[in-house]
């Protein structure tokens, strides 16, 4: 099974992880390292790399992070260079996290990885745009 390490900015990883628990329950595998303003890239990478000790089983470790080009999007990236068997997910929502972690299973952290996109860009939508769905009239194949 993949190892799967959450961060972001202030409290998001500790929230996704609260709010994964609540609709999932506990989930092996799985630290949530959240980068308060408090902290620093040292203290990060240090958190980043005892996580990797303890997720870590042989089989791969995906980072899911809140932001492109952020400290722990940038510090995770650093630390899986040269792995073939690690990927850093960026702009993280909680649809995107649930799905991942039904399906972590059965992939590799590449397949991981694309997967993950498919999930996230699933998961934005707005009000708008799923009434409008609902109320365009379904195809006739058929023809005429």
């Amino acid at each position: 099974m993949l190892g799967v390490i959450i961060s972001g900015h202030g409290a998001f990883a500790s929230g996704m992880e609260a709010a994964m628990l609540q609709i999932l329950g506990e989930q092996e595998q799985v630290i949530a390292i959240d980068f308060p303003p408090e902290s620093t890239t040292q203290l990060l990478e240090q958190q980043f790399k005892t996580a990797l000790e303890q997720v870590d089983t042989g089989e791969g470790v995906v980072f899911i992070t809140d932001l492109l080009g952020g400290s722990p999007f940038r510090v995770a990236s650093t630390l899986i260079m040269g792995r073939n068997d690690a990927e850093v997910v960026t702009g993280a929502n909680l649809q995107l996290i649930l799905e991942m972690m039904m399906e972590r299973d059965e992939l590799n952290a590449t397949e991981f990885r694309e997967q993950a996109l498919v999930c996230g860009h699933r998961g934005m939508t707005s009000l708008a745009d799923e009434l409008a769905k609902k109320s365009r009239p379904e195809s006739d194949d058929e023809g005429i």
